[in-house]
């Protein structure tokens, strides 16, 4: 079987959701539309681990990621501000900072962790969800990911979209429940849900 490119996610309640969908409409009412966000096929999501993955192996990660879920609480979490940041090409991209709290951070090394003898990192963008096609700055950051965002690099955010985004007000309390593993899609958006977990611990 084919391998597809995945991103292990914590998808936030749905007052976030919401506000994420909210902040990107106004990015997309300035003219930046690479991003849709959506609750069905673009969905808001704090990134927790990234790679590639042999479609035939869904079935074990499906069990690695309901223990994991069984171990770990509904996490209590905070939007502390908007981040703006470039990708690979020098595009400006918005992002809600969710604050790095002990626990957040432990479930992104688990996660991490176990799912390592899974994951690959050579992604081409056949194995991303399309239309539309991926762009090169989408594969550079599956294939950088372990090296650059995770661990001592982890940078919990919700992405809201291209430019840049204010007119929040901080912090914005939330919580996360759902543990999942999305199919990329471009600009490492989750398109499509494999896997879905309740955090029950």
């Amino acid at each position: 079987m084919a391998k597809i490119a995945v991103d292990a996610v914590l998808l936030p309640a749905e007052e976030m959701v919401d506000k994420a969908i909210e902040a990107n409409k106004k990015l997309q009412e300035r003219g930046s539309d690479k991003i849709v966000l959506g609750r069905q096929n673009c969905l808001p999501h704090i990134s927790l681990a990234m790679g590639c993955i042999d479609q035939k192996e869904l079935i074990d990660i499906e069990k690695v990621l309901q223990a994991i879920a069984a171990r770990y609480g509904v996490q209590e979490l905070e939007i502390v501000g908007v981040g703006v940041g470039t990708n690979a090409v020098g595009e400006k991209v918005s992002v809600f900072q969710v604050e790095k709290t002990a626990a957040l951070q432990s479930l992104h090394e688990e996660v991490m962790r176990s799912l390592k003898p899974y994951f690959r990192y050579g992604a081409t963008a056949d194995m991303a969800l399309s239309p539309p096609s991926v762009e090169e700055s989408t594969l550079l950051w599956i294939r950088n990911y372990a090296g650059k965002a995770a661990f001592e690099n982890f940078f919990p955010h919700i992405t809201i979209g291209y430019g840049e985004s204010g007119g929040f007000s901080f912090p914005m309390k939330f919580t996360a429940s759902r543990l999942a593993l999305c199919h990329l899609g471009n600009h490492c958006t989750c398109r499509k849900v494999l896997i879905l977990s309740e955090l029950k611990g």
